[in-house]
């Protein structure tokens, strides 16, 4: 879904996000040309001359920084310190940028929109932090988009796809295999109306001899089995050709997070980023990413062509190029057929390449015995636990809770464009099959606001609180209050730790959840000064009365929630133990402890 000539690599998820944040929602086809971010330039600098090894290095463009909003009076200090860190993290990676030292400036301004996500502060309503933020993410978007338009914008180059790879062919197919590839044409079994021709048959001898035609093809085919089975269900709901699969191989190679440098096109079908195909994108997530609603988004699309076209090889051109142009094409020959506007060199280049590469590559995964593709192992189907979230949670959160690598979470949500769900908007969080009902035991143990920062710490022969607080950089007293222990409890029978990290303008959050009563406090008035009820205070603190001993430290904000979760674990989670077992803060409660750890919910 995307402009000819254009050329699809894999970008990384802040690639993705940062082309994509302020890009606005147009009207109109896959064909409407690019618009062009335009970037302020900077007063001119003496010329220097590069690095030798840096020689072939694009140089990038000169860019104003992005100025900070004016700060009213009334902005709380924090807010100041705060947009004093964000710039200077965005100055850093700003720095790097214009010396061509992409990945640190990736990482700079990754942190500037971090800081400004993670503050806990009120991004919507309060305008000075607001500006500062979209002028930022702005300043950010337009580097982006002037990188993509020299290479592979601000993310490492990765494989291209087979489209790509193949290029434009213009020698003939060996006539042997365009013999052979006839003959095989009339036993072989298709959905759509297979041809053979010597276009074809060209691009069956590239993928077949050349050697890195032949890997792209294997490397293709073997992604293709995580999504084979949720493609065909999508193409058989729609009464769709199933052999349609195939012509994700020219997009993508079934790379969920391939990106087109130069038209900003992304996903397994690179549907554009300005285009209505019913895909949301956001700062947090883009569905373009997400297999199954691209794919779903991908059989609207073709339908809509075919049904406009009446001939799946001029539907399949229109999907590179654009009904519009076809239809233009079709008008100005008179032909409605796809071989004559291509002799009639009425198609651009990559369209007329497209369609064969996918008729070429289609004919050969059908007979794999003569192309040497009957020893393809294809990856195992994707296989999830799928839980609904309408709060953040980081995913090195979820990592610590279900055992799985942070990277496997990631390639299982690669919509998300950042290590976050969204804070506010409905997400589908896939999981490792089997890991639901651990994670939804376990999250609700960390209180709703703290899911995008707080951890769990697996608890090891030896730790301490002193010891896992020194590792974690957080406070003693603060780990310990937090899993309602003491600073001197015994860990040994203690499964894991949650552990109270804070925002990085906000560290002062956790204490602000504690209050040391005076004399005079009742539980009444306390609830009253902190906006509270009684009841909830009374949980909280696993208070059985309304007596308030003064000088005991209360929570007034929600803690972490303590289960007895080792039972569960035992049931649910064999292949690890990642959460915490209760405790109780003294020697003398062990026995209470061990009745909680049996499998009973500890209240409060």
């Amino acid at each position: 879904m995307r402009p000819a000539v254009h050329r699809t690599y894999l970008a990384g998820g802040f690639a993705a996000l940062l082309a994509l944040i302020g890009c606005p929602s147009h009207q109109g086809t896959q064909a409407r040309p690019q618009p062009q971010a335009t970037a302020p330039t900077l007063p001119p600098k003496p010329p220097q001359p590069p690095p030798a090894e840096k020689a072939r290095t694009p140089e990038p463009p000169q860019v104003t920084p992005a100025q900070p909003a004016p700060l009213a009076p009334a902005i709380a200090q924090r807010d100041h310190d705060l947009m004093a860190s964000v710039e200077k993290a965005y100055h850093a990676g700003l720095s790097d940028y214009q010396q061509g030292h992409y990945a640190s400036a990736r990482s700079n301004f990754d942190y500037a929109v971090d800081l400004m996500l993670r503050c806990n502060c009120d991004l919507k309503n309060d305008q000075a932090l607001s500006e500062e933020f979209d002028h930022i993410v702005d300043g950010v978007n337009t580097l982006e988009l002037d990188a993509l338009r020299q290479g592979n914008g601000l993310a490492p180059q990765a494989e291209p796809s087979p489209v790509d790879v193949a290029g434009n062919i213009t020698t003939p197919a060996n006539p042997s295999v365009t013999a052979r590839a006839t003959a095989e044409l009339k036993t072989t079994q298709s959905d759509l109306p297979l041809v053979m021709n010597d276009y074809v048959a060209a691009y069956i001898d590239f993928f077949s001899n050349s050697p890195k035609g032949h890997a792209t093809i294997v490397a293709s085919l073997e992604r293709m089995g995580r999504y084979k089975d949720m493609i065909e269900r999508v193409l058989r709901q729609a009464g769709l050709p199933q052999d349609l699969i195939y012509q994700a191989v020219a997009e993508s190679g079934f790379r969920p997070q391939a990106v087109n440098p130069r038209s900003g096109a992304g996903g397994m079908w690179q549907f554009m980023p300005w285009g209505t195909y019913g895909l949301e994108r956001t700062a947090w997530y883009d569905q373009r990413f997400d297999p199954l609603e691209s794919t779903e988004a991908y059989a609207r699309e073709i339908r809509k062509m075919y049904d406009e076209l009446g001939d799946w090889y001029l539907a399949m051109a229109a999907y590179d190029w654009g009904p519009g142009n076809i239809q233009k094409a079709v008008q100005r020959t008179g032909y409605a057929d796809f071989w004559e506007l291509y002799k009639r060199n009425n198609l651009p280049l990559e369209t007329k390449n497209y369609v064969p590469i996918i008729l070429a590559v289609t004919i050969m995964a059908k007979n794999p015995q003569e192309y040497g593709l009957a020893n393809i192992t294809p990856d195992p189907p994707l296989v999830t636990d799928t839980v609904a979230t309408d709060y953040a949670v980081d995913l090195r959160l979820v990592s610590d809770i279900v055992g799985a690598p942070v990277q496997e979470l990631s390639a299982l949500n690669p919509s998300l464009l950042r290590l976050s769900t969204p804070p506010s908007d409905a997400f589908e969080l896939h999981l490792p099959a089997g890991t639901a009902q651990l994670y939804e035991h376990e999250i609700a143990e960390i209180p709703l606001d703290k899911r995008r920062y707080w951890r769990l710490h697996t608890v090891h022969d030896g730790d301490s609180i002193e010891s896992v607080a020194h590792a974690w950089h957080v406070s003693p007293s603060e780990l310990a209050f937090v899993n309602q222990l003491s600073t001197n409890s015994d860990l040994s029978g203690v499964e894991s730790l949650v552990i109270p990290l804070a925002p990085a303008s906000a560290s002062g959050a956790l204490r602000s959840a504690l209050y040391r009563p005076r004399r005079g406090d009742t539980l009444i008035t306390i609830a009253d000064r902190f906006g509270v009820t009684v009841q909830q205070l009374r949980r909280w603190n696993h208070l059985r009365s309304g007596t308030v001993t003064p000088g005991r430290r209360l929570y007034v904000a929600e803690p972490a929630h303590i289960y007895a979760s080792s039972h569960f674990r035992r049931r649910h989670h064999t292949s690890r133990s990642s959460a915490r077992r209760a405790a109780k803060h003294a020697s003398t409660k062990k026995s209470a402890s061990a009745s909680h750890r049996s499998g009973k919910k500890k209240h409060g």
